[in-house]
C-alpha cells in the first residue's frame, strides 16, 4: 500500500548515474538545484540560471587591467596573429568587450547577435541591455590556442576624471558576471602604472568569491631596473592587500608579455622562469575545467540555499494585513541579525551568506509578501545532491582526467618555448652539455680525480661508506644526495667508479646552483665508458 515511500527513499540513496561530467552537471543542476533558485527568486537577486552551453563551453581566460596595461597585446602575444577588432595603443583604445573564440573563418558577431546564440555561453548578458550589447563583440578566428581556450578582452579600467563618466551599463556587475563563468581571471599591471583607481578598486572586490582563479600580471618589467623593480613590485603587493583580502599572498608574474626585445635585459632568466609557470597555469586549464565547473556549481548550490534560508524567514516575519511597509523597513535594516540567526539555526558558514549591504539594496525592490515560505523538500533534494551525486561526479572526472591525460593548451607562443634551444632552461642546470661532443663533466672531472684518490679506491672503484663521507659536506640533505646516488651509480653495484665518482659531484653542482635534478640521468650526462655502442 505505502510501496510509493520505498521507492522515493531508494531513489534518495542512489546517486544518478551519468556518462560524462558535463551531461551530469546539467541534469543535477535542471532537476536539482533550478527549481529552488526559481521558487526563492534567486535570479533576480544573483545570477541568471546557468543554460547547456555554459556547461560545455572551453575554459575562458578574463583579462581585467586599467587602460594601456597590454591587455590586447598579451593576447596578440599568446595566439601569435592579429585578431578582428584588435586595437593596440598607448591611449584607452579597446572600448568593447571582446570574446576571442575559435572559427572556422575570421569575423565579428555583434553582441546582439551573440546573445541569441544558444550555442555561445552569452545569452543571460540580455539583461544589461543594449548600453552594454553595443559594446560586446565576438572575434571568430582559426587558431590553434583557440581550440582550447577563449580569451575575455575587457575595456581599459579608467582613472582620474575619466572615470566619472558613466559607461551606460555597470561595468563591474558585468565582470562579476564573467568571473563566475570563466577559469581564470589575469588583472594586469604596467609597471610605471601601479595607482589603483577607484573603478580599478570596486572592479577587484566585485571579483570576491573567485580569488582561486585570480592571477596578477606585472607587465612591463623590462622597462625598469633591477632595483626598482624590487621597488615596485614591493608597493603592488602592498596596494594588493588593501583590496584582496585574503590571508594567502597572490600570485605576481613579473615580465613583458608582447614580442618586441626587451629594453633592459638583466632579468631575462626571471621573466623566461615566470613566463614559463604563467603558460603551465594557462595550459592547465582545460584538464582542470570539469572540476572547476563541479567546483562553481557548489558554490552556487550553496549560496541558493543561504537564500532560500533568508527570503523564508523575511516571509515569515511579515505581516498579512497591517503595518507591511514599516515591518519590511525593519526587516531591511535588521538583515545582520537574521543573517546572524540563520548561520546559529543552520550552522552555515558567514562565508556563504551574500554581501549584506547589496543584498539591502535589492530587497527595497521587492514586495516581501510575495516571497515563498521555507520548502524543506527542495531544500533536501539540493542536500542529497552535493552529498551523494556531487561525490560520483567527482570518479567521473578523476575517470575523464586519466583517459585524456594531454589536454593543454598547444599552438601560438605555447610552441615557441616547448623544444630546441630556446626551450626554457636548455643547457643549463642537468641540460649543460646537451649539444657537446666531449662529455661535460670530463671539465672538472682532473679536481674530482683528486679527492677519488684520496677516499681510497679498490680496483678503481670507491666504496658507498668512503664516497658518503665526501658527498655529505655539500650539505645537502640525505634524500637529495641519495637520488644523487641513483642517477651515478650507473651499473648499480654499490660503489663507485672514477667517472661515476665525478658524475656525482657534477650533479651536486648542479644541485647547488639551484637546478633541479633530473628523474632520469639524460644520455649526455652517461659516462663514455657505459655508453652501450649500437648495435
Amino acid at each position: 500500500m505505502f510501496s510509493w515511500l520505498g521507492t522515493d527513499d531508494r531513489r534518495k540513496k542512489d546517486p544518478e548515474v551519468f556518462q560524462t561530467v558535463s551531461e551530469g552537471l546539467k541534469k543535477l543542476y535542471k532537476t536539482k538545484l533550478l527549481p529552488l533558485e526559481e521558487h526563492y527568486k534567486f535570479h533576480e537577486f544573483h545570477s541568471p540560471a546557468l543554460e547547456d552551453a555554459d556547461f560545455d563551453n572551453k575554459p575562458m581566460v578574463l583579462l581585467v587591467g586599467q587602460y594601456s596595461t597590454g591587455k590586447t597585446s598579451f593576447i596578440r602575444y599568446l595566439l601569435e596573429q592579429d585578431f578582428p577588432g584588435m586595437r593596440i595603443g598607448p591611449e584607452p583604445t579597446t572600448d568593447s568587450f571582446i570574446a576571442v573564440m575559435h572559427g572556422t573563418m575570421e569575423g565579428l558577431i555583434p553582441g546582439n547577435a551573440l546573445v541569441v546564440d544558444p550555442k555561445k555561453p552569452f545569452r543571460k548578458l540580455n539583461a544589461f541591455g543594449n548600453a552594454f550589447l553595443n559594446r560586446f563583440v565576438c572575434a571568430q578566428l582559426p587558431n590553434p590556442v583557440l581550440e582550447s581556450i577563449s580569451v575575455i578582452d575587457t575595456p581599459g579600467i579608467l582613472s582620474g576624471e575619466k572615470q566619472r563618466i558613466s559607461r551606460g551599463y555597470d561595468f563591474a556587475a558585468v565582470l562579476e558576471w564573467f568571473a563566475e563563468r570563466v577559469d581564470r581571471i589575469i588583472l594586469l599591471f604596467d609597471a610605471h602604472k601601479l595607482d589603483i583607481s577607484d573603478e580599478f578598486s570596486e572592479v577587484i572586490k566585485a571579483l570576491k568569491n573567485h580569488e582561486d582563479k585570480i592571477r596578477v600580471v606585472l607587465n612591463k618589467a623590462d622597462q625598469i631596473e633591477t632595483q626598482q623593480l624590487m621597488r615596485v613590485y614591493g608597493a603592488l603587493m602592498w596596494s594588493l592587500g588593501k583590496i584582496v583580502n585574503t590571508p594567502e599572498v597572490i600570485r605576481v608574474y613579473i615580465g613583458s608579455f608582447w614580442s618586441h626585445p626587451l629594453l633592459i635585459p638583466d632579468n631575462r632568466k626571471l621573466f623566461e622562469a615566470e613566463e614559463q609557470d604563467l603558460f603551465k597555469d594557462i595550459q592547465s586549464l582545460p584538464r582542470n575545467a570539469a572540476l572547476r565547473k563541479l567546483n562553481d556549481l557548489i558554490k552556487r548550490a550553496r549560496l541558493a540555499k543561504v537564500h532560500a534560508y533568508i527570503i523564508s524567514s523575511l516571509k515569515k516575519e511579515m505581516p498579512s494585513v497591517f503595518g507591511k511597509d514599516n515591518k519590511k523597513k525593519e526587516l531591511v535594516n535588521s538583515l545582520a541579525e537574521i543573517y546572524s540567526r540563520i548561520e546559529r539555526e543552520h550552522q552555515i558558514s558567514p562565508g556563504d551568506f551574500p554581501n549584506l549591504k547589496k543584498m539591502q539594496e535589492q530587497l527595497q525592490a521587492h514586495d516581501l509578501n510575495k516571497f515563498q515560505p521555507l520548502k524543506m523538500k527542495l531544500l533536501d533534494t539540493v542536500d542529497d545532491m552535493l552529498g551523494h551525486d556531487i561525490a560520483q561526479l567527482m570518479v567521473l572526472v578523476r575517470q575523464e582526467e586519466t583517459q585524456c591525460p594531454n589536454q593543454v593548451v598547444k599552438g601560438g607562443a605555447f610552441e615557441g618555448t616547448m623544444n630546441g634551444p630556446f626551450g626554457h632552461g636548455y643547457g643549463e642546470g642537468a641540460g649543460e652539455g646537451i649539444d657537446e661532443v666531449e662529455w661535460v663533466v670530463a671539465r672538472d672531472k682532473p679536481m674530482y680525480d683528486e679527492i677519488f684518490y684520496t677516499l681510497s679506491p679498490v680496483n678503481g672503484k670507491v666504496t658507498g661508506a668512503n664516497a658518503k663521507k665526501e658527498m655529505v659536506k655539500s650539505k645537502l640533505p640525505n634524500t637529495v644526495l641519495g637520488k644523487i646516488w641513483k642517477l651515478a651509480d650507473i651499473d648499480k653495484d654499490g660503489m663507485l667508479d672514477d667517472e661515476e665518482f665525478a658524475l656525482a659531484n657534477h650533479l651536486i653542482k648542479v644541485k647547488l646552483e639551484g637546478h633541479e635534478l633530473p628523474s632520469e640521468l639524460p644520455a649526455h650526462l652517461v659516462p663514455p665508458s657505459k655508453r652501450k655502442v649500437p648495435e
